[in-house]
């Protein structure tokens, strides 16, 4: 792999995303002994025992899953119990990460390439010091990479070196496979056992029929973290005056003064956004859309804290 000259936002390094371990205390993406996870739960009720280990009876209280009373316990002191789980220890995680030339974007603090590079460096060093499994799977325009989990440093590396050379051979005239993302998700769930921890870190653009039907068919055996990113000017346009864009050989000029444009435009933007919002409440995962505008620790911060349940005044 020939290393590019640093770009910081632009391109990402590897030694960048090893650095990324320091950061993994300033946020908690998996339980520890003395506290939860607010993501741990939140899609886990609809198949009982896939990623989590029994722990525990308690009398049944308002609100909790009835597929979990513990039938015997009940018909033996009279009172409805239900069992309480606890996160399995050394679980796979997989993190799917996109790499494509629609990526190689950003208005923001960085483009929308290495915010994805990022955040899978974070997640994979959460994971590892959590002792799980780390693995995953780099897809891009036109070919994708995988690396099988093991709880090792070295799977990790492989994972994030992978992921390296697929940011610095972006480039924004690639030919790009449509289909990219469901190959990917398809090639996902050819590997994955069931009650794998599976990552996705894509383009918010990236969700199609094709993809969300292949979404849904994962997550009846694994547990999904959706993470879509975007850029502000994925959402709205500024009112620039004429803007012309050019794609190998084609080009495009569009007046951004036109305030119809810049409304059917914003328009397009939510309903990609609600498309995400619809398909993570049907199948009952995590959505944390990702943003450059933002710093990536505190959007994941900030998500966590909101996730986290309140307690009872």
């Amino acid at each position: 792999m020939v290393t590019l000259p640093s770009q910081p936002g632009v391109r990402t390094q590897l030694g960048e995303l090893i650095e990324m371990r320091h950061r993994v205390r300033e946020v908690q993406i998996f339980s520890t002994p003395g506290r939860r996870s607010p993501l741990i739960g939140l899609h886990h009720s609809k198949l009982r025992g896939r990623g989590v280990d029994f722990d525990q009876v308690r009398v049944y209280q308002a609100g909790d899953d009835v597929r979990t009373i513990d039938w015997r316990v009940t018909a033996r002191t009279q009172e409805p119990h239900t069992k309480l789980f606890h996160e399995e220890r050394e679980r796979p995680i997989f993190i799917m990460v996109e790499q494509s030339h629609r990526l190689f974007f950003g208005s923001g603090l960085v483009f929308k390439s290495v915010l994805a590079a990022q955040a899978a460096a974070l997640i994979g060093w959460a994971a590892l010091e959590h002792n799980d499994r780390v693995g995953g799977l780099v897809f891009g325009d036109n070919e994708h990479h995988e690396i099988k989990p093991r709880r090792s440093k070295q799977s990790l590396l492989q994972l994030l070196n992978r992921l390296v050379r697929a940011n610095q051979a972006l480039h924004s005239e690639a030919q790009s496979d449509r289909d990219a993302f469901g190959q990917a998700l398809r090639r996902a769930r050819e590997v994955l056992r069931p009650g794998s921890l599976v990552i996705v870190l894509c383009d918010e653009r990236a969700l199609t029929d094709s993809s969300e039907q292949q979404l849904s068919l994962l997550a009846r055996h694994t547990d999904l973290v959706l993470l879509p990113l975007s850029d502000p000017l994925d959402h709205a346009l500024p009112a620039a005056g004429l803007l012309n864009f050019t794609e190998r050989g084609a080009q495009l000029e569009l007046d951004t003064h036109d305030s119809d444009l810049r409304q059917a435009y914003r328009s397009l933007a939510e309903a990609r956004e609600a498309r995400w919002q619809r398909l993570a409440q049907k199948l009952g995962v995590p959505l944390l859309p990702l943003t450059t505008q933002d710093e990536l620790i505190e959007q994941l911060r900030g998500y966590l804290h909101a996730l986290r349940p309140r307690k009872p005044q």
